[in-house]
């Protein structure tokens, strides 16, 4: 019988060592044969570097497989162009597949949009939901729409356009992609979102409409404690350019968690931007510190208005435990006080870092956050008032309507603009190493964002995308998008049966809650909502 163990070990041995021992052969022939001789300039330090690994005691797999192990950390650093580029189908990515970014690329510069041969969706599976069209389309419908936000206690309402740039922050994103996305916005008239980072002078260069987003850091409005200034607040609040505020409870990506802007990107110009130290980790703490109930928070708004003129004051949350909404529409009801408008972001949404366990699993998603606040707007009849926007993962005409259609007045949009700008879904966001220099703060990287090309792909897409709203608006034989009702939305439940969205989710009327909350589905969570406490009631 033979004994086969001594061979095993040999051949794992000469499986373990097999680069080094390749290495360690060339450098013997580059150094006898003298036309090879320059080869040594190259297998030298990599039998170092195999060496080096055979020693060292920190990593397992670079300790007993030289040199071989590190082609595992390249594999890993290539893996999301591999996946991208190589092995995903069109409709396989996340979170964004490549027909999504594809439609983004193609609007943003120009190119043809169209797509050949049918849908690749597969229409009898649950993937599937389509708009409701007409026979006799609606080709007399305005070309273009606007929506007024401001309630009856403001004084300087603002036009908005139908679709602006969601909340992304000034060090989350570079100075480059900034100024590239608020001249796209003064080119487009749109608006937009500061993010909650504060009012960098990248903002203001190119004179783009601003929404100024004030999270619980306060930055821009903070004084040296980190509480709310006042004075500060007002002296920024009343720049001509900032249309209105926007006060963040959270949002989709990490909601109940603070913003984080590590060390390395805490430049002394994003430091000046938001009243911090540079070189410092930058944490915005969970929770507001100028508020802890319903009414505080109408106050604080109130003061809000006030102080920045009479600007249109508003929210933006994912939405979490619903009797927090209602909370919020019974102080509104008890107190008179009014938001201005509402900005729902589903849990699908996200730019930067967050905590695994927070962007996968905590978090409404955004079809049912907004049917959710719709419902608790119109039940309690403040929908005239209060507007309502939708944010989350928008990147097409198809998905505004859809927006429009479950109550929402305007949508915003973040991801959708950085695939205007050149983003390449590269998951490079939280390390400072994006490839197309728009979530970096190395100017070597951003220096390939031109900011005068780049605002012209982020106008353009803007343009392109309303205009395919408004034929999807004309289709359906309606005057306006806000005409869209759930059940013009239909989506599979399985491959034998679908439903509008009015038969799969329940819509309030006007005034419901007020008169009859029993007979609605929310009646045990508006039962325990309190106006003083966002706790339930015992």
């Amino acid at each position: 019988m033979i004994n086969r163990a001594p061979w095993r070990f040999s051949g794992k041995i000469a499986g373990r060592f097999a680069a080094p021992i390749l290495l360690l052969f060339l450098s013997i022939l580059f150094a006898i044969w003298e036309p090879l001789r320059w080869g040594l300039v190259v297998t030298l330090p990599l039998l170092a570097l195999a060496a080096w690994d055979f020693v060292q005691r920190k990593h397992t797999l670079r300790r007993n497989y030289p040199l071989l192990a590190r082609v595992r950390w390249i594999m890993e650093d290539l893996r999301p162009y591999a996946r991208a580029y190589v092995a995903e189908g069109d409709l396989e990515g996340r979170p964004f597949n490549h027909d999504e970014r594809a439609l983004v690329y193609a609007r943003a510069k120009g190119e043809l949009d169209s797509h050949p041969f049918g849908t690749e969706l597969n229409v009898y599976s649950d993937e599937y939901e389509w708009l409701a069209h007409s026979i006799v389309p609606n080709e007399q419908a305005p070309p273009s729409w606007r929506v007024d936000v401001g309630s009856s206690q403001c004084a300087q309402p603002y036009s908005a356009s139908l679709l602006n740039i969601s909340a992304m922050s000034f060090g989350s994103l570079s100075a480059n992609a900034v100024l590239a996305l608020n001249k796209g916005a003064a080119a487009g008239d749109f608006y937009h979102d500061t993010g909650e980072g504060g009012i960098a002078r990248y903002h203001r260069e190119h004179g783009g409409d601003l929404v100024w987003e004030i999270g619980s850091g306060y930055f821009g409005c903070r004084d040296s404690e980190g509480r709310f200034d006042p004075a500060r607040f007002a002296d920024n609040a009343r720049i001509d350019q900032v249309k209105m505020v926007e006060i963040k409870l959270s949002q989709g990506a990490k909601p109940g968690h603070g913003g984080v802007l590590p060390a390395a990107k805490v430049t002394a110009e994003i430091a000046q931007a938001r009243g911090i130290l540079p070189g410092k980790d930058c944490v915005s703490p969970a929770a507001h510190s100028t508020f802890s109930t319903p009414v505080e928070l109408l106050e604080w708004a109130a003061q809000l208005r006030d102080l920045s003129g009479g600007k249109p004051v508003g929210i933006k949350l994912c939405v979490g435990k619903p009797h927090e909404v209602f909370a919020l529409m019974k102080a509104m009801r008890e107190t008179g006080i009014r938001l201005d408008y509402i900005v729902v972001d589903g849990g699908e949404g996200g730019t930067g870092a967050a905590p695994v366990e927070m962007s996968n699993r905590v978090g409404m998603p955004l079809r049912e956050g907004l049917i959710l606040l719709r419902n608790a707007l119109i039940g309690c009849d403040l929908k005239g008032e209060v507007r309502l926007a939708a944010a989350g993962k928008i990147h097409s005409g198809a998905g505004m309507a859809m927006s429009f259609g479950l109550g929402a007045d305007w949508c915003n949009a973040a991801r959708s603009f950085m695939f205007a700008l050149g983003c390449v879904q590269s998951m490079r966001c939280h390390d400072d190493t994006c490839p197309t220099g728009i979530t970096t703060q190395d100017a070597t990287r951003q220096r390939g964002l031109v900011v005068e090309d780049k605002a012209e792909r982020v106008a353009r897409f803007h343009r392109h995308t309303l205009h395919a709203l408004r034929e999807l608006v004309v289709s359906m034989g309606l005057d306006n998008p806000w005409q869209i009702e759930p059940c013009n939305i239909s989506e599979r439940q399985n491959s034998a049966r679908s439903d509008s969205i009015d038969q799969i989710y329940g819509f309030l009327g006007r005034g419901q809650l007020l008169a009859d909350p029993a007979s609605t589905q929310y009646a045990r969570d508006w039962q325990v909502a309190r106006a003083d406490s966002f706790k339930r009631a015992l």
